[in-house]
């Protein structure tokens, strides 16, 4: 029988985690960068996090390297994105919302502004080629479209080689805006786009390596998955199902108890309640638990497809040589989906077409030990694994660390590690200085400069300076401001004591300075008034 390219890759075993590192190691001028996005997967979703699901390559990359306990991105897809690629905040670059809408603001326009730089362009001048795969979803919506306006489009904003997708998803077989290089394609029948997306990895790493051997490469690779719908081939989905049948509860519960048995909470960490929108699992109707069961089946197949396609672009690395001369960062653009789609169909689920989600009752226990989901900023919302490796450059192997960080730490971080000096102006224009900081202190077992962190998504609200959290939830009526509440995070970690009332003038205090950076960042006027306007037309 012959194998073509495809089916060849697939085939390999994956030797990433079956093999030791002893590659020899082909040594650039300097080190490649490879950043790793999942989508809207839960805190405790990975097994060096907690989780019985399988992901032995992402847990490969925990032991070789380090695990921080607390790192932020921005509580959504795209202004995450925004925030990661350029070092900033959303909302000084555009990206305040999403991109379906321009609400008519500097702030809230939709898409990448000009004063700001990429990764990719700011590794340029340093020698870098750069390579985007998977999810963009910073380009306004209207722009995505084939005779759109490219100027936010990847190649525009600084990177050589681009395949995936414009907008933010919609389906694993059929997705719209499929782009690679500036030239609109589409996935073939039966072609699943997690796989799509890490072959083609496959393929520009092979082709780096024998056409530009003596440059240094940054890949920003960025999995569709686990986002919703459900659908992921029989395979993932078959391992687990019968699995959550134990229920959410349970789950949480077991999901904790490993949590610290790996040493990644102590005691400090308190299990929060169950989401009181959630039910008991014992009070769910029997015929309806095998439905339950399918959901959650189809999500952990959805992590373990990411994981193995992950392995393959390790596996390719380490064939090159270049494994152990690459930084790599793995995180998660939000915390759990708690959103509700889909019809119910047990027999559909997974299946290509089908639009189901795992809903809140399985997000709650994605997201185990904290509170909320994506779009808030309670910890559950904006809390992410992060995940280092570089052996011979990050301390503690195998270990964590209680330094935090959040995403607009990223581009300073690769822009560090590539020798490459952050420009003032860029195409002509003014650029915003970078509001990040290089993580490289931490990833040596230093220590981070203390700041204040900063947070807003649609009227949701929080700063953490040092050991202290103030968070208020956004209303659904103007002026969409909400209460604001305390915490030390140090001490009361998953958010479950306010101290507002004790400590009135450190609450004060917190206020005037989110008060302060929201003005200078052009996040006022608050709006929670939902998804808007509705979008009519979808983008191909």
């Amino acid at each position: 029988m012959t194998l073509n390219r495809r089916d060849f890759l697939k085939a390999l075993p994956l030797a990433y985690c079956s093999a030791a590192y002893g590659d020899t190691l082909k040594k650039t001028k300097k080190p490649n960068i490879l950043v790793v996005l999942v989508d809207d997967m839960g805190y405790s979703d990975l097994g060096c996090y907690g989780s019985e699901i399988s992901t032995p390559n992402i847990d490969r990359l925990a032991e070789e390297g380090v695990r921080f306990r607390k790192f932020y991105n921005t509580a959504r897809c795209c202004p995450t994105r925004a925030s990661l690629l350029t070092g900033q905040y959303q909302h000084s670059v555009g990206m305040g919302w999403m991109t379906a809408s321009d609400l008519g603001t500097d702030a809230y326009q939709g898409e990448l502004n000009d004063e700001c730089i990429t990764i990719a362009e700011g590794l340029k001048p340093a020698g870098y080629t750069s390579y985007m795969l998977g999810k963009w979803h910073v380009t306004f919506h209207e722009n995505m479209s084939k005779d759109g306006d490219k100027s936010s489009w990847p190649l525009q904003r600084g990177f050589d080689h681009f395949y995936g997708h414009l907008t933010g998803g919609g389906s694993y077989y059929n997705t719209p805006t499929m782009t690679k290089d500036n030239k609109r394609i589409e996935l073939k029948d039966g072609e699943y786009l997690t796989d799509r997306v890490a072959e083609e990895a496959v393929d520009y790493i092979d082709n780096h390596f024998e056409e530009k051997a003596a440059d240094p490469m940054f890949m920003y690779l960025a999995f569709y998955a686990p986002h919703r719908p459900l659908q992921v081939p029989d395979k993932y989905l078959q391992k687990y199902q019968g699995k959550y049948m134990i229920g959410w509860d349970e789950l949480r519960k077991r999901r904790f108890k490993k949590q610290k048995e790996i040493g990644l909470f102590d005691e400090t960490y308190k299990l929060s309640p169950r989401d009181p929108r959630v039910p008991a699992w014992k009070d769910i109707p029997n015929n309806k638990k095998k439905l339950w069961d399918k959901r959650m089946a189809a999500y952990a197949g959805q992590i373990e497809c990411m994981d193995y396609n992950l392995g393959m672009v390790l596996n390719k690395l380490k064939e090159k040589g270049e494994l152990d001369n690459t930084l790599i960062m793995f995180l998660s653009d939000n915390g759990a989906c708690a959103e509700s789609a889909g019809k119910g169909n047990i027999e559909t689920i997974g299946k290509p077409g089908d639009k189901e989600s795992y809903k809140i009752n399985w997000a709650n226990a994605s997201d185990t030990p904290f509170r909320k989901y994506k779009k808030d900023t309670y910890e559950g919302g904006i809390c992410t694994p992060l995940i280092v490796r570089w052996p011979g450059k990050v301390s503690g192997k195998g270990g964590y660390t209680d330094e935090y960080g959040h995403v607009i730490d990223i581009l300073p971080t690769c822009l560090d590690v590539g020798e490459a000096v952050y420009p003032s102006k860029h195409k002509g224009n003014p650029i915003n200085k970078p509001d990040g900081t290089s993580l490289m202190p931490a990833f040596k077992g230093g220590s981070m400069p203390r700041r204040p962190l900063y947070w807003e998504h649609e009227a949701n609200r929080a700063v953490r300076y040092g050991k202290w959290k103030l968070v208020s939830p956004g209303q659904n009526k103007k002026p969409y401001a909400g209460q604001w509440y305390l915490y030390d995070i140090e001490k009361d970690p998953c958010e479950l004591n306010d101290l507002s009332e004790k400590f009135p003038k450190l609450k004060k205090k917190m206020i005037e300075l989110w008060d302060s950076w929201a003005k200078k960042n052009g996040v006022y006027p608050l709006d929670n008034s939902g998804w808007r306007p509705k979008i009519k037309k979808s983008v191909r």
